[in-house]
């Protein structure tokens, strides 16, 4: 099984970590504030504090991390779809990270697939409503 890092984990990534977690993935989940983390620890995650707004505060998460879940769909931040997000796919070229799965708006989806074929790392884009395990699955090839 892989391991599998959401950011941020917050109650859609809380959902997914136990999803992940009963289809026997480890699972680690970012927070920015040290207080959510045992609520990531309830869902069967490995709580880390990070900040997506600062992306070298994520990258010791990424320690053994097979799949990255960007799940900052519903967080307006221009930011976080732009250049935090150009930003994370230059780090992970360096890392084990064999896979993305991007939630947010359509120019980073952009943006995404740009990096995506820049550095050639398997990319998933979620669209409303779409079931982010089966996303991790299909990069997984499960």
């Amino acid at each position: 099984m892989a391991r599998v890092l959401i950011v941020p984990c917050g109650c859609r990534g809380r959902a997914l970590a136990a999803e992940l977690r009963a289809a026997g993935h480890a699972v680690r989940g970012t927070t920015r504030d040290p207080g959510h983390a045992a609520a990531i620890a309830d869902a069967g995650a490995e709580p880390y504090i990070g900040d997506p707004d600062r992306i070298a505060t994520l990258m010791e998460a990424l320690t053994g991390v097979t799949i990255l879940v960007w799940l900052l769909g519903a967080v307006p931040d221009p930011d976080l779809h732009g250049g935090r997000l150009r930003m994370m796919f230059e780090k992970l070229v360096d890392t084990p990270v064999r896979g993305v799965v991007y939630e947010g708006t359509p120019a980073g989806a952009g943006i995404a697939r740009t990096a995506s074929e820049t550095w050639n790392i398997p990319l998933e884009v979620l669209e409303s409503g779409d079931d982010a395990s089966a996303a991790v699955n299909r990069l997984l090839g499960t």
